[in-house]
C-alpha cells in the first residue's frame, strides 16, 4: 500500500526570511520531498498549515488501514527530504504502519511528534 506524505507548505524557522525570501521553508522542503519521491511508491501532497508552529517543518505520513505518524523539526534540505521519503516507503511496506526503529532513516530519528491509530470502519 502506498502511503502518503503530507507537507506543511507555510512552516517558517525564525530566520527563514533572510535564508529564503519569498519562499517558506515549508515550501522549500516540498519541493526537495517531491523530487525525493520521484518513481517511489509514495504520494506527496502539501497542505497549508498543520498547526506545529513551534516546531517546523512538520509533516505527516499516512495511509488507510494503518498507523499514522505527525513528525516535525526538520530543516528543508536534501538529508531530510530523502529520509522522509525513505521512512514513508517503509511505512507503506509495514502491514500496520509500524516500523521497527532500527530500520528507521538515521536522520529522521528525534523528529516524531505523535502517533495517530487508524480509523476503525465504525468511527
Amino acid at each position: 500500500m502506498t502511503s502518503c506524505i503530507t507537507i506543511c507548505d507555510t512552516c517558517k524557522h525564525d530566520d527563514w526570511e533572510e535564508r529564503a525570501p519569498g519562499q517558506t521553508d515549508g515550501e522549500r522542503l516540498a519541493e526537495l520531498v517531491e523530487a525525493a519521491a520521484e518513481g517511489r511508491p509514495v504520494t506527496v501532497r502539501r497542505f497549508s498549515c498543520l498547526m506545529g508552529c513551534a516546531r517546523a517543518c512538520n509533516i505527516t505520513v499516512q495511509a488507510q488501514g494503518k498507523v499514522n505518524y505527525s513528525l516535525g523539526q526538520f530543516d528543508p534540505d536534501t538529508e531530510h527530504a530523502q529520509a522522509i521519503v525513505d521512512y514513508a516507503c517503509l511505512h507503506g511496506e509495514s502491514e500496520t504502519g509500524v516500523v521497527p526503529y532500527r530500520e528507521w532513516p538515521q536522520p529522521i530519528k528525534g523528529h516524531f511528534v505523535s502517533r495517530h491509530l487508524p480509523l476503525s470502519d465504525d468511527d
